[in-house]
């Protein structure tokens, strides 16, 4: 069977578990750029997240065979091995931070909104990235990949009160650690 675009992942991922190549290269064309942008947030560093998702697809196929194709769709597979993953990445090596990319400026924008823009993009990469493992990864899963509660506690294998619970938490984390920032920022303008 030659994979189109029109062929579900379930039914590429039971050719790829009968030995079907093709398949298996499609759903990984299909879903390898999420799949690293997932792991990045996750660990916050690109070459790390690349080998994360490239260890996920390999993972998948040397266990393809074990793909039941039971309801469960092919992308929660995927995700909840990508999550798994980063996370095991993260705690067995430690990251140092990459210095942040020079930005080019918009001619329009002053220069003090370019660097207030900076300033608060950074403390809120900074806070996300000073979050326990889980707590970053549903804040990804839930606003980053748009994924329902439901689907995100699937991912993650936990309740959905349990990922509510944790998303939370999150956004409590890091709205406190922005609110100096914020209460800073107000006492400038006043």
């Amino acid at each position: 069977m030659e994979p189109t675009d029109e062929v579900t992942d379930e039914a590429l991922m039971a050719d790829a578990a009968a030995g079907d190549r093709k398949a298996f290269g499609t759903l990984t064309r299909r879903h390898l750029r999420r799949s690293i942008a997932l792991a990045q947030r996750v660990v916050g560093n690109a070459a790390d997240a690349e080998e994360i998702a490239q260890d996920a697809f390999l993972q998948i196929w040397a266990n393809a065979g074990r793909w039941r194709g039971d309801g469960t769709r092919f992308t929660t597979w995927l995700y909840r091995i990508v999550v798994n993953r980063a996370i095991d990445y993260k705690r067995r090596r430690s990251f140092s931070p990459l210095d942040a990319a020079d930005e080019i400026a918009d001619p329009g924008w002053s220069a003090e909104t370019v660097i207030d823009g900076i300033r608060i993009g950074a403390a809120v990469d900074a806070a996300i990235a000073a979050l326990p493992d889980r707590q970053r990864a549903a804040l990804s899963l839930c606003y980053h990949e748009e994924m329902s509660c439901a689907e995100a506690s699937e991912i993650m294998q936990v309740s959905v009160s349990a990922m509510e619970s944790l998303l939370v938490r999150a956004r409590r984390v890091v709205r406190a650690r922005l609110h100096p920032l914020i209460r800073q920022k107000d006492g400038a303008r006043s």
